[in-house]
């Protein structure tokens, strides 16, 4: 006898474009009940960093399901520029939207989860490989990648898992829509425009939207989720490495790859 599938409730932020979007599209495509909540454009429009109308939205759907099966908060932007240059109202942004945003969905979420709920916190390679100029991206979801071990073993003595998946580079508008600030001192030169210029010039090996979205649901259906996932061969094997070399020496190579003034 054929096994009917069970469709799960599953709650996404930032589901109207870029991973989350692909991700909505996948689960959709697959016969779950996805629910959407972003800027414009979806089944719930607000800004996740504001915990009052995340609350109500919460509120909202607790009144359509009976509980969420898993939580992606998926809303995030990227920021670049030199720390002691970049605007205090991007840089609130930056962390109201990366890591107050996950933290609402988290608040929000959890009482609705599910006996066996996933959140499957969504971190970033940037977490792990710090860059020259993108302080404020890659400290946001480091605190991203902190918060979830934390939640998982506040968790421990239920069954509700908390995961961190670190992306790669994807090929979605997120390049594309990375605050840039190049406001620069004498200190800087042209050093943060042409490493901003280094880094983008790699789009061409970004990894593709449907390969991505193949690996993330798979990490997600696995029956028991490790604390964190590296995506790509390349960041799994440069992380390993890393850890047998002093942080010196991985800072100093990763300015040499990434730092470019000329």
């Amino acid at each position: 006898m054929k096994k009917t599938k069970i469709k799960k409730n599953i709650v996404i932020t930032g589901s109207s474009s870029g991973i989350g979007q692909a991700l909505r599209n996948y689960y959709t495509q697959n016969g779950d009940n996805v629910i959407g909540i972003s800027l414009a454009d979806d089944d719930y429009n607000c800004d996740v960093s504001n915990f009052a109308e995340m609350k109500a939205i919460f509120d909202d759907i607790a009144k359509k399901i009976e509980s969420i099966d898993i939580l992606i908060p998926c809303a995030g932007f990227g920021l670049s520029g030199a720390v002691e240059l970049i605007d205090n109202k991007l840089i609130q942004k930056e962390y109201d939207v990366n890591v107050m945003g996950t933290i609402n969905a988290i608040q929000c979420a959890l009482p609705m989860m599910s006996e066996r709920g996933k959140i499957i916190n969504i971190s970033s390679a940037c977490a792990l490989f710090p860059l020259p100029f993108r302080a404020y991206y890659c400290s946001s979801k480091a605190a991203v990648s902190s918060l979830s071990d934390c939640l998982r073993m506040e968790l421990s003595k239920t069954k509700i898992q908390s995961t961190a998946i670190c992306p790669c580079d994807i090929k979605t508008n997120f390049t594309k829509n990375r605050q840039k600030s190049f406001v620069t001192n004498e200190r800087y030169g042209e050093a943060i425009r042409l490493s901003a210029e280094r880094i983008d010039s790699r789009e061409d090996k970004r990894m593709s939207v449907d390969k991505a979205v193949k690996i993330m649901t798979k990490i997600i259906a696995k029956k028991k989720l490790k604390p964190q996932y590296v995506m790509s061969a390349r960041n799994k094997f440069l992380y390993q490495i890393q850890k047998f070399f002093p942080r010196t020496w991985v800072l100093k190579v990763m300015t040499k790859v990434f730092y470019r003034d000329k």
